[in-house]
């Protein structure tokens, strides 16, 4: 009888130490787990962010995480040299007349205009949609060496996720414009504001009247700088209103443009 009162509680014992055992390693699976996580948010709460000056600034943009700001074919560029192609074909816009605005962005490094689905334009028989455009002071682009006030960049993506950009370069005028007088009203005066906008705009009347252009392969010019992106620089400028000019640059930070890049052989092409 005593040996089998003996022989309970040493399993009793087993069991016992089994559930410590079990507990402990368990325990300890969880803190290294919470180890990892505490880790990698560490790692992410180290990336470096990207802006115009300093040690984060458009010379250091290649050392910001993992991008292409170091690639060959890097924009803006200078235009010069271009050289005429009379079968490059004229680019079809296809935007309304009514074109509806999503809300405009104050992102800390621009002003941005995002726009509801449904303007286009088509360029060798492909489709990009108008995903939003923002602005540049002074311009980053130049044109045989000129650097003009501002440079306005509409976005345009297609079904493949790739960009076609369209620079429109703008210089200063005394005289008011009803087209810009409408966009400075909806300008987010904080960064991370955003402003909806429930009026309709006619984009047609941001585009100059002659729409020949200067055409060239690139990148984005922030980060993450991704290239194969199609350029198309029109060679007439419009003209904006100073009060917008001064507007964007009280809100935009100092000269956000980032330097024309070596154009490593690359060809620019010219529409006639």
């Amino acid at each position: 009888m005593e040996k089998e009162t003996a022989e309970i509680k040493m399993k009793i014992f087993a069991v016992i130490l089994g559930v410590i055992v079990f507990t402990a390693c368990n325990n300890k699976s969880k803190e290294l787990d919470n180890s990892v996580t505490s880790t990698d948010t560490i790692k992410t709460s180290h990336h470096k962010h990207w802006n115009y000056e300093g040690e984060t600034g458009p010379d250091h943009w290649s050392e910001i995480d993992q991008n292409d700001c170091s690639g060959k074919l890097q924009s803006p560029i200078d235009i010069v040299g271009a050289e005429n192609d009379n079968t490059l074909k004229p680019i079809e816009f296809h935007y309304s007349q009514k074109t509806k605005i999503h809300d405009v962005i104050n992102n800390g490094h621009t002003i941005q205009f995002d726009f509801e689905p449904g303007d286009f334009i088509v360029i060798n028989g492909q489709q990009y949609e108008l995903k939003q455009f923002h602005f540049h002071e002074s311009a980053e682009h130049t044109i045989k060496g000129v650097r003009y006030p501002l440079e306005i960049h509409m976005v345009h993506k297609n079904k493949d996720g790739r960009f076609a950009v369209i620079s429109i370069m703008a210089q200063e005028d005394k005289k008011s414009n009803e087209t810009f007088e409408f966009l400075d009203k909806y300008l987010p005066k904080k960064v991370n504001d955003t402003i909806k906008v429930n009026n309709d705009f006619n984009i047609n009347k941001v585009l100059p009247q002659n729409k020949s252009f200067y055409t060239y392969t690139g990148s984005l010019t922030t980060p993450p700088c991704t290239e194969d992106v199609q350029w198309f620089i029109f060679k007439k400028q419009i003209d904006v209103s100073i009060k917008m000019i001064t507007d964007l640059k009280k809100l935009m930070p100092i000269n956000n443009y980032r330097s024309v890049q070596e154009l490593n052989g690359r060809k620019i092409k010219e529409s006639i």
